[in-house]
């Protein structure tokens, strides 16, 4: 879920600006670079997946001109290249819809915030509970970092954006449609799990050095 038109208030979008330039000035100071400049794979498979997300953004359902319904795949960005990039690349999607005229800048921050940030740092923290606190076994980090990630990390963005609406919105039709569309978010869980958790496997199984958040030697050499 997403904002192509903005019907929030002038407080709200400042906010969120903030709260983005924050959190990616953070994805910065971790210098995500270096890994791309020593690895000209990584260059090519997060090029190649930044543009590929972009091109399924467009696969959308928009019945009001001001909120959009789409696949995100931020988990999978996230497991796949880590956080920083997964931001970094998020915030490169978000710019590229508002270029070809999906989306208005003055909504690049909420945009950033409900499609990259919270779902990054779903994903990033059921990666590190799964990581530190469970065994390590291929299928637990499949369908938990995978699946269940990538529902929750779909609820928590949606739901972050109906909340935005809720709470800075002055149209009382934004706020009633907003509501009305926090229906439909469990419709979108299962097909963006579904995605994630498939391409993930593949990945899995035919490239896992390409998953930075997957050590090989701990869930596939030492069982």
């Amino acid at each position: 879920m997403s904002f192509a038109h903005s019907v929030l208030a002038p407080w709200a979008l400042l906010l969120t600006w903030l709260l983005s330039l924050g959190v990616i000035a953070w994805a910065l100071c971790r210098r995500p670079w270096q890994a791309l400049k020593n690895d000209t794979g990584l260059q090519h498979r997060w090029l190649a997946a930044t543009v590929a997300v972009v091109l399924m953004w467009q696969l959308r359902a928009q019945a009001v001109d001001w909120l959009t319904l789409h696949l995100v795949f931020t988990v999978l960005m996230t497991l796949v290249f880590k956080a920083p990039l997964a931001l970094i690349s998020n915030v490169a999607i978000n710019v590229a819809m508002v270029l070809i005229g999906r989306n208005d800048w003055v909504l690049l921050g909420p945009n950033v915030l409900v499609t990259g940030i919270v779902p990054a740092v779903i994903a990033g923290t059921i990666w590190r509970l799964v990581d530190r606190r469970l065994p390590d076994n291929l299928m637990i980090f499949l369908f938990a970092c995978g699946f269940l990630g990538a529902a929750l990390a779909t609820l928590a963005g949606g739901l972050a954006a109906v909340l935005l609406i809720i709470v800075a919105s002055n149209d009382p039709e934004a706020v009633y449609l907003a509501q009305e569309y926090a229906r439909f978010l469990p419709l979108l869980m299962p097909s963006e799990a579904f995605i994630t958790g498939m391409l993930l496997s593949i990945l899995l199984v035919y490239h896992p050095d390409w998953v930075a958040t997957f050590n090989d030697h701990r869930y596939i050499d030492m069982q």
